[in-house]
């Protein structure tokens, strides 16, 4: 079985004036350079390519790579192509990813659902049924976006399911139950942050939960630039990675669900004192819907640039087992890297 690719340069030097397409087009070491990265990669309207052009882009990458593109290729052609490869397909299989785990579908799912979240916040049935929704899609996003190197298993994708899916309703209803005896409270702005609260409680059960074999096996760690023509070599597999890949994840989830849960519900608690709502509160949840979009149209890659998708950890941190390794095969190399998945 052919291993996955690994993350980082090439197998051999890039000719001089040809993309190096083992990296993004922007420079992901700093938060602007990933910011414009996700940008790209997060445009809802990658949601709507087919899958005859997302296999045509992945072929024209895979030919470049090759130095075989056909002629004429221009190289914002082959940056469009690649743009649209990373927004489909897994950065380390390769494997083209499940529509609703894509990054790119995270403002047109995440919308719709958070909108409804914050519309029907008051009735426990709503409650129950919108964060069983949300954790729902949150399960098939984290398990989409994993590291590969580490397998999860179908039981452990379930705990992780079943446990978020709890630890939110719980928090849900229990945050309703506590403000429900003041009226002013729970018709007001404090009521509609109860399903923030609870996505944070749940972000915070859901991705260790789901991504715990990776914490149990550990991730695999590359020396950069230290394999044949600059490419990173395998060091080995580092639980120490896992738990700081994991310890970055959660808080990019948690921060990017922040502004469209919060923006529009103070937008919106103005927005129902006007004559236009109260003559038709039937567009109250399509309005919510449509403010939670723009917003999550700029947290979600915003946040994901938080942290650079390729990861480092410094030789200090590794596994006294790895720092062995290490110290016989890459002497002199500080920091090592990995893919932290998102």
């Amino acid at each position: 079985r052919r291993s996955p690719p690994r993350p980082g340069r090439p197998p051999c030097a890039m000719p001089e004036g040809r993309i190096d397409l083992s990296k993004p087009r922007y420079d992901q070491s700093s938060y602007e350079g990933r910011a414009k990265h996700f940008f790209a990669t997060t445009n809802p309207l990658n949601v709507l390519a087919s899958d005859a052009q997302l296999d045509a882009a992945k072929s024209l990458v895979e030919a470049y790579r090759r130095g075989e593109e056909p002629p004429g290729t221009t190289e914002d052609e082959v940056w469009a192509a690649k743009e649209l490869y990373d927004s489909a397909f897994h950065p380390e299989t390769g494997e083209k990813l499940f529509l609703p785990g894509r990054m790119a579908f995270q403002v047109p799912g995440n919308m719709t659902i958070t909108g409804c979240m914050m519309t029907f916040y008051r009735s426990n049935v709503s409650v129950i049924f919108w964060q069983f929704i949300n954790q729902s899609f949150n399960a098939v996003v984290n398990y989409t976006n994993r590291n590969a190197s580490a397998g999860v298993t179908t039981e452990q994708l379930g705990q992780a399911y079943v446990a978020a899916t709890t630890a939110s309703v719980i928090t849900a209803l229990g945050f309703n139950k506590l403000i429900a005896s003041s009226p002013a409270l729970s018709n007001g702005i404090v009521g509609r942050l109860v399903p923030l609260v609870a996505v944070a409680a749940a972000n915070c059960v859901n991705i260790p939960l789901m991504r715990q074999q990776e914490m149990k096996e550990g991730i695999s760690v590359f020396a950069p630039g230290a394999g044949d023509g600059g490419s990173n070599e395998l060091l080995g597999s580092s639980k120490n990675a896992a738990v700081s890949a994991v310890s970055q994840v959660v808080p990019s989830r948690v921060l990017m669900a922040a502004p469209a849960m919060f923006i529009p519900p103070v937008i919106m608690s103005r927005l129902e004192r006007t004559a236009f709502l109260r003559g038709a509160p039937y567009l109250k949840a399509p309005v919510m819907v449509l403010i939670t979009g723009v917003c999550l149209s700029f947290s979600t890659p915003l946040c994901c640039a938080l942290f650079p998708q390729e990861a480092s950890i410094s030789f200090k941190e590794l596994e006294p087992e790895l720092q062995a390794k290490a110290t016989d095969r890459f002497p002199g190399v500080s920091t090592f890297v990995y893919n932290k998945g998102l």
